[in-house]
């Protein structure tokens, strides 16, 4: 089965694409490598490095190599830039996602998964969400997300194309990139293996589902090979709270202990509070209840074991960069 990962050098999407050849599938990678790196996937993968913003080379990809099924990772996944920049979210993620689908449709190609989001859709709750909550994005990155959605669910009516969209929540683990607006998990990591002051935002009662990677590519890769047919979509996160306190306190013990064990004479500082952040939500939970019925999909990976296992790939990456 051939399989094209759009943002395949991503932080997710490597991931994916590791999984997936492990497994002898046939791999493609589209990449602007913008924010991904070349070594996020396997080398045996076929590599086209454009962008998804550039109709005509898409399109000249896919007939190329006629993917089976398409993985929709790429984005643009700032929220804070979908504010100031509106029209360029527009631009990466409908209309960048309108051209893989349409490319895909021209081809043939039968099952299309897309990277969508449960943490901008529901807005604020305190209970675990299902899938029948009335969406309400508020920010462009949540309406380009659910209109995403809607093009999905436009191209299976239209094209015949089986579409699935996963709704994570927050993700994390090993491979994220700290810069920029990223995951509060690898901007921790990088702060506190560096003995600098990590700064929680406000008192840090912030409620989020977090989870981890490896559970994500175990979604996307049921999503890929599974029978749905139609459109879908499916959470993906654990239904658990973690407030950010408690995410800062475990990682300084987990970052502490890794720097212990690599005997780096460095500090983690105590946790600093900054000013509150507007517009964050407070509490932010999603069930996963329909993913485990439809597609036999749960989370394995518990948040105390997956901080650690972040932690300690950070810190290895820590050691590697210091090592002449």
């Amino acid at each position: 089965m051939r399989i094209l990962i759009t943002g395949g050098a991503g932080f997710i999407g490597g991931h994916i694409a590791d999984s997936l050849t492990a497994t002898g599938y046939e791999i493609a990678i589209i990449d602007n490598l913008s924010t991904g790196e070349r070594q996020n996937f396997p080398g045996s993968a076929r590599f086209f490095e454009i962008d998804v913003t550039n109709a005509t080379a898409v399109k000249n990809a896919l007939e190329e190599f006629k993917p089976e099924a398409v993985c929709h990772q790429a984005a643009q996944m700032s929220v804070s830039r979908s504010v100031r920049e509106p029209d360029f979210d527009a631009e990466v993620n409908i209309l960048g996602l309108i051209n893989v689908l349409k490319a895909a449709a021209e081809v043939g190609t039968k099952r299309f998964v897309f990277a969508s989001s449960g943490g901008v859709l529901y807005g604020e709750v305190t209970e675990p969400a299902p899938e029948t909550t009335t969406p309400n994005p508020v920010s462009p990155y949540g309406i380009s997300k659910w209109a995403g959605e809607r093009y999905l669910q436009f191209f299976s009516n239209e094209h015949g194309m089986n579409t699935v969209a996963l709704r994570y929540s927050n993700v994390y683990g090993p491979r994220q990139n700290p810069h920029g607006e990223a995951g509060v998990v690898a901007i921790f990591c990088t702060k506190m293996l560096a003995g600098e002051r990590a700064s929680v935002n406000g008192d840090g009662i912030y409620i989020r589902d977090y989870v981890y990677v490896n559970d994500v590519v175990n979604a996307n890769v049921k999503a890929l090979t599974g029978n749905s047919t139609g459109f879908s979509a499916f959470n993906v996160g654990t239904g658990i709270p973690t407030d950010v306190n408690q995410l800062a306190d475990a990682l300084k013990l987990n970052c502490q202990e890794e720097l212990k064990q690599r005997e780096l004479t460095v500090t983690v500082p105590e946790v600093a509070h900054g000013p509150a952040r507007a517009g964050d939500l407070r509490s932010n939970l999603i069930s996963f209840e329909k993913i485990q019925a439809e597609l036999d999909w749960e989370p394995k990976t518990k948040v105390e074991e997956g901080l650690k296992a972040t932690a300690t790939w950070f810190a290895q990456r820590k050691l590697d960069a210091s090592t002449p």
